[in-house]
């Protein structure tokens, strides 16, 4: 019998059949006694207790089983020959359809991904599971595709032939360096500066504590409204995220609107700072902020932005101010931010009682949540975009990523202080409290966030795979006040940092401006607008800054004198 002959091929068909059978069984073994903390992914490892028992709908498992042997026994009859890879920029270059060998690996590994995940959709089990379970198998899958590995990726193979071995040797030099800079580059790191070239807006520190620095804002207009206006940025990110470059800087944008604007600078925590408490962030530093910039600019009420959990931090602040009768923001600005933590989208994976013990014991009394710990966690929740595509372009194919003031900022990790950490876990995540009228105690009171009645606009992007739309929307349904809703495309950072000098993207508003209970609903009334919210957003808080006076011509005032230019000291600490 030789290889040409037809009994040859439907015998090899027969045991590819057997081999395929006895495959599947071994999968589903294997699938049944997973490891969630196996998956390599940062806090998954954390997850406490046993494997979930297993158990997959007969119906889905059958289709799922047909599905795969037929597209198996499909690739087989083919032989070696170039299969189609479409739809995956992963294996698009031409070199992966130009040897067979490497083609016919990259389909079978396409194909196993597509079942692997089948197989975690059709798991009978409560919703975290699946979700635990789902997001086990994205990161094992990522992790095992052959674009991966030199001995597979034969784009890499090509481009190591090309430049005479130039390629590898630029790879091991990339290797090292990231091994010694502690995390994989996302942009050339080497071409920016803050303070240089990021975060350039021209002001001055005029307050510091030890949790963060108050910096002002060199006015770019000859006047300015009366009600100054405070950024409250998150502080697991450095805050120049709102202050990239000139053309996409928010901070920027707003001065040259007419505000006269401040910004909180937060402090990189080290070990002197292990002991803050979500408390000392409220009281000493969000509310001292609004204090401080009160006493600057002689105001009775100011107006105020949060973004994400910088948003949060900063109604929590209103909170516990309309607690003791006191209303110092006219109205507040939320950007990607949750109030309500019942839709927090991916990251629930990681939450629950066990969980949060287990960090509460490791961090609940003092420590550091290291900042690097945390922007891997944020970058395996999207593994193929911010971690496998640089794993392969630095290392395997030489490469040097191109300058991108985002992903520098991204790469410029924080620390946070282990009780605040805990608290926050705690009682937002775990058992969402901020919504909850007298459920929690913040800096001696108890809030409620019916309480805080001024106008709100809160902003949510639509494809945020951290603060979900719907997360983002319900803070509609929980703050009392006039509210203005807008969508806006794209995600968590570039759907917010979005100028409209670009003319990109789009945002949805609803004319009749109702807030219906859902997001969904919310949705289907909104109409489309090209290009930035930054415009409709700078109408809405012009609209709340009051009439215009002189701008002044001196940082700060009195005792609040400018100690240091922009951006100051604290936000130049590395983690």
């Amino acid at each position: 019998m030789t290889q040409n002959s037809p009994e040859f091929w439907n015998q090899a068909a027969q045991q590819f059949q057997v081999a395929l059978s006895e495959g599947w069984t071994k999968a589903l073994e294997s699938f049944k006694t997973m490891d969630l903390g196996a998956a390599g992914m940062p806090g998954m490892d954390k997850l406490p207790g046993k494997s979930p028992d297993i158990h997959f709908s007969p119906d889905k498992l059958k289709e799922l089983q047909q599905c795969y042997s037929k597209e198996a026994l499909s690739l087989f009859s083919e032989g070696f020959k170039p299969p189609k890879l479409s739809g995956d920029r992963r294996f698009a270059d031409a070199a992966w359809n130009d040897n067979p060998m490497a083609g016919y690996a990259a389909a079978v590994y396409m194909l196993n991904s597509r079942t692997l995940m089948g197989l975690a959709d059709a798991v009978e089990a409560d919703v975290k599971t699946r979700s635990r379970i789902r997001f086990a198998v994205e990161q094992w899958v990522a992790a095992a595709a052959p674009s991966n590995f030199l001995a597979f990726n034969a784009e890499a193979q090509k481009k190591a032939i090309d430049s005479k071995g130039e390629s590898i040797a630029k790879g091991v030099k990339n290797l090292v360096h990231d091994i010694q800079q502690g995390h994989v580059s996302m942009t050339d790191e080497s071409l920016f500066e803050v303070g240089k070239n990021v975060a350039t807006t021209e002001g001055a520190v005029v307050f510091e504590s030890e949790l963060f620095q108050l910096i002002e804002y060199k006015p770019l207009t000859a006047k300015v409204f009366e009600k100054p206006f405070l950024l409250v940025p998150p502080c697991i990110n450095k805050f120049y995220i709102l202050d990239l470059q000139p053309e996409n800087s928010l901070i920027r944008y707003a001065v040259a609107e007419g505000h006269r604007t401040f910004v909180v600078s937060w402090r990189n925590p080290d070990a002197s700072l292990g002991h803050k408490t979500w408390d000392n962030y409220i009281e000493d530093a969000v509310i001292k902020a609004i204090t401080v910039t009160q006493e600057i600019t002689g105001a009775e009420s100011i107006n105020a932005l949060g973004f994400c959990v910088g948003g949060t931090m900063l109604s929590t602040a209103l909170a516990v101010l309309a607690a003791r009768g006191e209303k110092p923001v006219a109205s507040a600005t939320l950007l990607t931010t949750l109030l309500d933590f019942t839709d927090t989208g991916i990251l629930d994976v990681f939450i629950d009682e066990s969980f949060v013990q287990y960090r509460e014991k490791e961090l609940g009394k003092g420590g550091l949540m290291k900042g690097g710990d945390l922007a891997s966690t944020f970058s395996f929740l999207r593994p193929n975009d911010l971690v496998w595509n640089y794993v392969v372009g630095n290392y395997l194919k030489g490469e040097t990523p191109p300058p991108f003031d985002l992903l520098y900022w991204n790469s410029d990790s924080t620390n946070l202080p282990g009780p605040y950490y805990a608290w926050y876990l705690r009682n937002t995540y775990l058992e969402n409290k901020l919504i909850k009228p007298g459920a929690v105690t913040v800096c001696g009171q108890k809030i409620d966030m019916q309480k805080v009645d001024i106008p709100f606009y809160i902003y949510g992007s639509r494809e945020d795979h951290i603060v979900p739309i719907g997360g983002s929307y319900a803070s509609t349904q929980v703050l009392p006040g006039k509210k203005r809703f807008v969508m806006g495309a794209s995600g968590h950072i570039a759907g917010v940092i979005n100028p409209p000098a670009k003319n990109k993207r789009s945002h949805w508003i609803r004319a009749d401006g109702k807030l219906p209970t859902s997001a969904e609903d919310w949705i289907a009334g909104a109409e489309e607008h090209a290009g930035s919210w930054w415009t409709d957003w700078s109408h809405w808080l012009k609209g709340q800054a009051g009439k215009q006076i002189a701008a002044p011509k001196t940082y700060g005032k009195g005792k609040f004198k400018a100690l240091m230019p922009a951006p100051g000291s604290y936000v130049k600490a590395r983690a």
